[in-house]
Formats: C-alpha cells, sequence, structure tokens
C-alpha cells in the first residue's frame, strides 16, 4: 500500500539500522541453533582426546612393556574428579567460551604429548594434564545450553543434546582405531588431538553467551552494576555448594556413574569370557547398552518437561528403581539367547542413560540458576567421578572373587542406592 511523504517517520528505526523484532527474533534463532549444535559436537569430541587410552592399551604394551601405563587411567580419573570441581566454578567466572575452547586446546596439546612419549612418567603427567583438561568439557558446554534453554523447555531439549556422550564415545572409539590401524598407536592420539584443538577453535570463534548469560566483570576493573554482579556470582556459587540438594544430586550420581562406566569397560570382556561370544560378537553386542541409552535420554528429558509440575528427581528415581529390575532381569535372562541379551541391555541403558542425562544435567542446571550453573554441574560430575575411579576396584574385585552374577546384584543395590539418594529433592519445581 503507497504511504503519504510523512509516513516515512515510522519507518525511520529501520532506515537507521536498528533490527526490528523479526531480525532480533531471527538472530535469537540462529545464536540458539549454533549454540546447540557446537557445544553438541564439542562434548562429542572431547571423547576423541580420552578414547585413545582404551583403543591403544594393547600395542602400546607391546611396544614399550606392560607397566609403561600402570596407574595412568587412575592418575587420568583422579585429575578429572578434582577438575569438575575447580572447573565447574571457574566456568561462572570466566564463561563457557573461553572454559571449554581452552580446555579443549590444552586436552588436545596434552594428546600430542603423550603420542610422542615412550617412558611412564611422560604418560603420567601428560594424561594428568588431560584428566584436568577434559574435565571442563561437561560443566562448560552444559553451562553454555543452560544459557540458551529455559527451565520449560531444559528437559526436552538437554535430553536430545545429552546423546552427545554416547555418539561420541563411539565416534571416538572408530576413529582412534583406524588411526591405530593406518598409522600405529601413536597416531590414534596425534589424530584425534588435531580434530580436538580445531573444534576448540570453533568455540572460541562463534560461542556466543545466551539470554541466559551474565556478563562475567573482567578482574580488578568491576565498578558499579558489574561489581554487583560479581558479588551476586560469588553468593550464588556459595549457596550451590552449601544447598543439600545439589549433594544428593552427587551421590545418586555415584551410583549411575559406577554402574554405568563399570559395564562400558567390562561388557564386552563379560560377553567374551562369561558368555562365550566371539570378540567381535561381543563388540558388536556391547553396543545395545548405548543404543538403548540415545532412546532414554531423549524420553527422560521429553517427560520430565511434559509434567513440569513434578521434580524431576522424581522421573529419574523412578527410573532407577525399573534400573535395578532390568539389571535382575538381565542376570538371569542374559545367556538364554543373543537377541534377549540385546534387549534387555538396551532395556538397561535406556533406565541407566534416562536418569544420569537428567541429574547431571537438566537438574543440575535448575538448581545453579544462571549465576552458578557450571558449579553445580561440576559438583554433581565430581562425586559422580569417585564412582568411575571406583568401578575398576568393583568390577574386577567382585567378579574375581565372587562371580559376574553377583556383580549385577551390586549393580541392583547402587540403582536403588541412588534412587533413595534422591528422595530428599523430592520438591515441586518453580514455574
Amino acid at each position: 500500500m503507497s504511504q503519504g511523504p510523512g509516513a516515512s517517520s515510522t519507518t525511520l528505526p529501520l532506515e537507521r539500522g536498528e533490527p526490528s523484532a523479526l531480525v532480533e527474533d531471527a538472530r535469537a534463532r540462529r545464536g540458539r541453533w549454533t549454540a546447540w549444535v557446537l557445544t553438541w559436537v564439542s562434548y562429542a569430541t572431547y571423547y576423541l582426546g580420552r578414547k585413545g587410552i582404551s583403543v591403544a592399551k594393547a600395542p602400546i604394551m607391546e611396544s614399550l612393556g606392560k607397566d609403561v601405563l600402570r596407574n595412568v587411567e587412575t592418575a587420568y580419573l583422579a585429575a578429572y574428579m578434582v577438575g569438575q570441581y575447580v572447573n565447574g566454578m571457574l566456568g561462572d567466572r570466566v564463561g563457557a567460551r573461553r572454559l571449554v575452547g581452552v580446555g579443549m586446546l590444552v586436552s588436545a596439546a596434552a594428546c600430542l604429548v603423550f603420542g610422542a612419549s615412550s617412558v611412564g612418567i611422560a604418560f603420567l603427567v601428560a594424561f594428568l594434564v588431560n584428566g584436568f583438561a577434559q574435565s571442563s568439557g561437561w560443566p562448560g558446554n552444559a553451562k553454555a545450553m543452560a544459557e540458551w534453554t529455559t527451565p520449560q523447555n531444559r528437559g526436552r531439549v538437554m535430553g536430545v543434546w545429552a546423546t552427545c556422550y554416547q555418539a561420541g564415545g563411539i565416534i571416538a572409539t572408530w576413529f582412534a582405531t583406524l588411526m591405530l590401524s593406518l598409522y600405529g598407536w601413536r597416531a590414534s592420539f596425534w589424530g584425534p588431538a588435531v580434530v580436538v584443538a580445531l573444534v576448540g577453535v570453533l568455540v572460541l570463534l562463534f560461542l556466543k553467551p545466551g539470554p541466559g548469560a551474565v556478563a562475567v566483570p573482567v578482574a580488578g576493573v568491576a565498578t558499579g552494576a558489574e561489581a554487583e554482579v560479581a558479588a551476586t556470582q560469588r553468593a550464588e556459587r556459595s549457596r550451590v555448594l552449601r544447598n543439600p540438594t545439589v549433594w544428593f544430586y552427587g551421590a545418586s550420581y555415584f551410583g549411575m556413574k559406577l554402574i554405568r562406566y563399570s559395564i562400558l569397560f567390562w561388557l564386552p570382556f563379560y560377553l567374551t569370557t562369561a558368555l562365550h561370544y566371539t570378540k567381535t560378537g561381543a563388540g558388536y553386542m556391547s553396543i545395545s547398552f548405548e543404543v538403548g541409552g540415545v532412546l532414554g535420554t531423549i524420553t527422560m528429558g521429553a517427560i520430565s518437561d511434559r509434567y513440569r509440575h513434578i521434580p524431576r528427581s522424581r522421573f529419574a528415581a523412578a527410573w532407577l528403581v525399573l534400573l535395578a529390575g532390568a539389571i535382575f532381569l538381565y542376570a538371569q535372562l542374559g545367556a538364554t539367547g543373543t537377541v534377549t541379551n540385546f534387549v534387555v541391555m538396551a532395556l538397561v541403558g535406556a533406565l541407566l542413560f534416562g536418569p544420569d542425562s537428567l541429574i547431571s544435567g537438566a537438574a543440575a542446571q535448575d538448581a545453579g540458576g544462571k549465576y552458578a550453573a557450571a558449579t553445580a554441574l561440576g559438583v554433581v560430575n565430581g562425586v559422580g567421578s569417585i564412582g568411575a575411579i571406583l568401578q575398576e576396584y568393583v568390577t574386577r574385585g567382585v567378579s574375581e572373587r565372587y562371580g559376574w552374577d553377583k556383580l549385577f546384584y551390586v549393580f541392583v543395590a547402587l540403582a536403588v542406592f541412588s534412587a533413595v539418594c534422591l528422595v530428599p529433592t523430592f520438591r515441586p519445581r518453580k514455574a
């Protein structure tokens, strides 16, 4: 429709270059999807920096001696656990972009050094540094996701997003194996290191703060409003560290992570030695755990958003009770056939990864709020990582001394323990 001469004043903001609401909406959508995709890729890529050690363990021992990797994995897991607490609090101070970008570059450098090493102490130091750098991944990326989600859509979005650590494990194993087969064991660290570094640069260049972000004051120069924000951040981090809910989440995650790491590290071995699958067959069959996990994380996140008036931890606790039953069922039926084994282990994966992703992701983000999300994520993951460290001793000790069936009963008890730890957190969510 034509306009008169005086109508130009109504379009003056656009003529001056000021964005319209539609332009702002387009920018918000683009920023949101960029953050979601980039952080998904980032955390999946972190796995490239940690999977080489399991893929190349046998070739390294054959080449350099069986004692060269002694205590390397334990040192890595210990540094990873400590780093969760440190990097969680650091992420709320420096922001997700810098924490993740720098963490990936340091991890890449450590992998390069590891691949160039030939003595035990060098391996130990390199992977100690790598463990600390790797611990920046979850609190940093999940903090970025907290900034680009809301309490209303967080469960659903994080349910899909959390597939990054299942997909990342599968892709990292394949890539490290490919490098090993083509160029030798050192390439299984060097090749992934290049990819990790490239993604780290992409994070530094393109990851932006979301609508829920808080401006990070520059140390020593904050004045006025910035000083007030800094004081609020300190108060919120202190609140999170004193919040019993966060620690109950961590205690529950301890049990979940012990079960998860035990199955991830030992399922192929169990299928080969106890159920007499071929090595190839055991490898393919073990994928059932993570296939079920993908379905579980997506379903759990969607349910927790659908019924927003119910605390997320109630859904997690209910699934953990069902997990106990599924593990007991696997102990009884796992040896009856390949189809049954695959289906029941996929059920175990779904019922474990669902609450795993919910408690370590959306629930922890809710507890931390916009000022201390990374701190809460670091605490929950840090306590959970104690379970990851202990899984080696629990799995090997119980299975060798009492048998695999007794180990599954230990997992049943741990699932119930994780559910019970969530009971004190059963408070209605804020709208």
